[in-house]
């Protein structure tokens, strides 16, 4: 159950806004409502949600300018729900700082799965050196790579690779942002390098380089580091 928790729902389709806040007050959210964009700046500085669910068709505001407008003060979670489904709308929201992207119509179990997602991103990490996943350990403090107890030698920037995708667990990395963190703002057109260098890494770490489980390509947009 999520008591406590509270979420923001913006959205001008009041059936949409009654929908979610059933959906989400049935696991224990505390749910609040916005149906233009100046609402939602002004109810998330008032309230304090601990997430935020964003339609981008929005009466007054664009969505993605209300998701800037948020991002100059606050790392709230958003996640932004939307009947836009192409990969220049997703990276957008991406890129403009969104958590997460979910296209309507929807099932409430995979809403509520990006939900927990985006908690758990958004949740102090605990002072740990090491991250694990399955057989799979990083040593941040030695920069090791292990897997099922086995080191496995990466080069630099394969390791800086992994070491991005491994730190926003669970959240979508798009392609520019991928590019801009390892290789530098000069090379976010360069995005063959990313086919190039996670083919090499899936050789190393998944079971089945073909099938990944642990980086998945979101098609169009970018990559994924799956948390289960």
């Amino acid at each position: 159950m999520a008591e406590g928790l509270s979420v923001l729902i913006v959205d001008d389709e009041i059936q949409i806004r009654r929908f979610l806040r059933i959906s989400l007050e049935a696991v224990g959210y505390q749910v609040h409502e916005a149906e233009t964009g100046q609402q939602a700046l002004a109810r998330t500085a008032q309230l304090r949600p601990d997430l935020i669910i964003l339609d981008i068709g929005l009466p007054d505001i664009d969505g993605f300018d209300v998701l800037v407008r948020l991002r100059e003060w606050t790392t709230t979670p958003v996640i932004v729900l939307s009947v836009r489904d192409s990969d220049r709308d997703k990276v957008e929201a991406l890129d403009a700082g969104a958590d997460d992207y979910l296209t309507k119509p929807f099932s409430v179990d995979e809403l509520m799965a990006r939900i927990r997602v985006a908690q758990r991103h958004a949740q102090p990490e605990p002072e740990t050196p090491i991250f694990t996943a399955g057989d799979l350990q990083v040593d941040f403090t030695h920069r090791l790579v292990r897997l099922k107890g086995r080191p496995v030698k990466m080069t630099p920037t394969e390791y800086a690779l992994l070491r991005l995708m491994v730190q926003n667990a669970g959240k979508v990395l798009t392609h520019q942002q991928i590019l801009r963190a390892v290789w530098g703002p000069e090379y976010i057109q360069e995005t063959h390098y990313l086919r190039v260098y996670f083919a090499q890494l899936r050789q190393k770490i998944e079971e089945n380089p073909a099938v990944p489980r642990l980086i998945v390509t979101e098609p169009g947009v970018g990559y994924r580091f799956v948390v289960t």
